[in-house]
């Protein structure tokens, strides 16, 4: 789960990382008497959408005075702001950020991240801040700083000090940047954040360090144990397939293709959609339905793809182990009849009480394309959608 700008600052600020003063605005009225709060003679406006990439799309805007703030904010608010990593549609901007602007004297790239090839903590900095990430290994891949957290005893102030040295900072600020990147290491770890990153997190020309913008991501399956990390959700930021879906207990990722796929397992889910891509096709989607396959968790599992307008032909592909295939038959047929789907549906089962499911399938006399293997699935699938 991803959240705002503003959230992630929030949150990190009750751990000790220092940010500028700044407040919430939903209307142009508001940002201006924001800004008369925070007071200063100059301001950010700030469009909050969960995407990197804002000041290049012009999401982020430099204000001296309530006019400029008010023509800011009645650009920004409602627009679809679409940026490199938003896709073509864009996201909504209903809110902004109104911040007090800073001199930067120095811009730093500071980032938490999990490191599945060590299974640790990773810590990634560079001098090279107000990039992203990417650029800076293309470019500038020597200030890259990469340090390992050891799980059994957490990050040590001497792994900061180590990190804070290696960016080049002077003394006196090292005493600032030592406390805020212990603070970020706590707030990863207490509230199973699976990614901190500030970019930039700036040294201002009298010497302060603020985090000028903050990205924060949650692991979903610890959300249960985290309601207050729950509670700052934003489903107008989220793909409206995966928000249907996850509301509903599915695990769904939304992606660019026509072939709908209803899969149980992970790892046949990832395979589906390997012999899609072999046999020339597009999946239009990651979707497992879990073991646990109930007629009315296929049914909702069907209703969740077909929320997808670009679905041509959905294939079913279930290797019942602990679900049974007359089970998923069962949810084939109450689907079909629910939503009175007219495109093509690929089937292959395998597994427990197979020969019963297949009977199901029969018997109901439905336009269901079997399949044997998953590869003939593919085929079949495959076909369908060009001929649809």
């Amino acid at each position: 789960m991803d959240i705002h700008e503003y959230q992630a600052k929030e949150l990190l600020a009750k751990f000790g990382v220092p940010i500028p003063r700044g407040a919430l605005a939903y209307s142009p009225e508001q940002a201006t008497y924001r800004a008369t709060e925070i007071g200063g003679n100059r301001w950010v406006v700030k469009a909050q959408i969960h995407s990197g990439a804002r000041g290049k799309a012009g999401g982020i805007k430099v204000c001296s005075d309530d006019t400029e703030i008010q023509r800011a904010a009645e650009e920004l608010l409602g627009k679809m702001l679409v940026t490199h990593q938003t896709g073509p549609a864009g996201k909504l901007v209903s809110r902004l950020y109104i911040e007090e602007a800073t001199d930067i004297a120095k811009e730093i790239y500071l980032a938490f991240v999990m490191d599945r090839a060590t299974e640790r903590i990773m810590v990634v900095a560079s001098a090279a801040g107000g990039m992203e990430i990417e650029e800076i290994s293309t470019k500038q891949p020597e200030t890259i700083i990469r340090v390992s957290v050891d799980p059994a005893v957490g990050m040590q102030r001497f792994q900061a000090r180590e990190v804070a040295y290696g960016l080049g900072v002077d003394p006196e600020i090292i005493t600032k940047l030592v406390p805020t990147i212990m603070g970020c290491y706590r707030a990863f770890r207490d509230l199973d954040a699976t990614m901190v990153e500030i970019n930039p997190l700036v040294v201002t020309k009298d010497k302060n360090l603020f985090a000028l913008d903050a990205k924060m991501s949650f692991d979903d399956n610890a959300l249960f144990r985290r309601p207050h990390i729950a509670e700052l959700r934003d489903k107008s930021q989220e793909d409206p397939r995966e928000t249907y879906a996850s509301d509903r207990g599915l695990a769904y990722v939304g992606l660019d293709g026509n072939i709908g796929c209803v899969v149980n397992g992970a790892g046949l889910a990832m395979a589906t959609l390997d012999m899609i891509k072999l046999a020339g096709g597009e999946p239009a989607n990651f979707l497992d339905i879990g073991g646990g396959a109930s007629p009315e968790r296929v049914a909702k599992s069907f209703k969740a793809v077909l929320k997808d307008n670009n679905v041509k032909t959905l294939l079913l592909n279930v290797f019942a182990g602990i679900n049974r295939c007359d089970w998923v038959a069962k949810g084939v047929v109450d689907a079909v009849k629910e939503l009175d789907i007219k495109m093509p549906i690929i089937v292959r089962l395998a597994g427990t009480n197979v020969e019963e499911g297949r009977r199901i399938l029969n018997e109901n006399d439905l336009s269901v394309i079997t399949a044997e293997t998953l590869a003939e699935a593919a085929e079949k699938a495959v076909a369908a959608t060009k001929a649809a």
